[in-house]
């Protein structure tokens, strides 16, 4: 493996494991974010205990990650595959961050900014699935699964190149969503306000 690669998807893993659902809690004073609600440290829970101002700030911290991580790797020179890579290793550390004692988010937002420097209609795309289906459910964990596994699909009319990129993050981000799959079918999945 190249060392520059290899050092990317380190960088990559340690830029995912700055959890900011955690820091801007605990800045704000406000619960941990993975003893509340859903136990998930992520916007959407975070917007359940925090409301919506501190919640935009995650996501858009959340995003961002996924940004640098890709849209740094293809300026660099990486091959789509090795992009990919970046972006999952950003994922697996928003999901498995070091900093946190490896327990993090479902990486759905970092995973979204993963997606933006691919082509902003795929990220438009995407996040228009996932807002149809929230309004539709109430469930961010639905919308979730729905609009991610759908990705690999939209991709392949924006930019065929990274429809193995994009599928290895929605695989690792449907994976992650099983407990809420389990509670979805066990009733005890929590909604989320849409008000």
């Amino acid at each position: 493996m190249p060392l520059d690669f290899l050092l990317v998807l380190i960088f990559s893993y340690l830029l995912g494991s700055i959890n900011s659902a955690i820091i801007f809690s605990k800045i704000c004073h406000l619960p941990d974010p993975r003893t509340v609600g859903s136990n998930n440290p992520g916007a959407t829970n975070v917007y359940r205990t925090a409301g919506k101002t501190t919640a935009v700030a995650v996501l858009l911290f959340d995003v961002l990650k996924g940004i640098i991580a890709t849209w740094g790797s293809y300026h660099i020179g990486l091959t789509p595959i090795e992009i990919g890579f970046a972006g999952l290793f950003c994922c697996l550390g928003h999901m498995y961050p070091i900093f946190f004692g490896f327990k993090g988010g479902k990486a759905v937002a970092t995973g979204l900014g993963c997606l933006l420097p691919v082509g902003l209609s795929l990220g438009i795309s995407v996040l228009a699935v996932w807002y149809l289906v929230f309004r539709k459910t109430g469930y961010s964990s639905i919308a979730a699964i729905v609009s991610v596994s759908l990705s690999p699909f939209i991709t392949f009319y924006v930019d065929d190149r990274y429809v193995i990129p994009v599928t290895m993050i929605a695989c690792l981000i449907v994976l992650r969503h099983i407990p809420n799959v389990i509670r979805l079918i066990n009733g005890n999945e929590p909604k989320t306000k849409r008000n």
